[in-house]
């Protein structure tokens, strides 16, 4: 389906859900997908409402998702996951969100072990570490 063929509104409500993601207006999301908007709903690059919420250390907004059905093993186009955006941007309580989930330290492309090895991110690979 071309985005010819897409309604403007549908496309100006998805921008403004991945909006919320980013900005962790938790309660607002939340509804939303209560009403029906796809908790792994993805954008044009691949990433998922929930990688968003990890990526910009919104932990309560990582766990309303994961509450609603989030898929924390999806990848975006460049192999990241939900964890390794998490890790990457040291968020304690978006990893113990993810992990206590099932999420995988070393699922994805670019893994959250690996992002954490790389990144010299210590307390973050003691905390992948605990998962083992």
């Amino acid at each position: 389906m071309s985005a010819e063929a897409v309604d403007p509104e549908v496309i100006e409500l998805a921008a403004r859900v991945f909006d919320l993601a980013r900005t962790g207006a938790t309660a607002e999301l939340a509804a939303y997908v209560d009403a029906g908007v796809p908790p792994n709903l993805t954008n044009d690059k691949g990433d998922t409402l929930l990688l968003l919420a990890a990526y910009h250390d919104h932990p309560e907004t990582v766990g309303a998702l994961l509450d609603r059905g989030a898929d924390h093993s999806r990848v975006n186009d460049r192999g990241q996951t939900a964890l390794a955006a998490a890790v990457f941007r040291r968020s304690v309580d978006s990893v113990e969100r993810l992990l206590a989930a099932g999420a995988d330290p070393d699922g994805g492309g670019r893994s959250a072990r690996a992002t954490a090895e790389f990144f010299e991110l210590s307390e973050m690979s003691a905390l992948l570490g605990r998962s083992r």
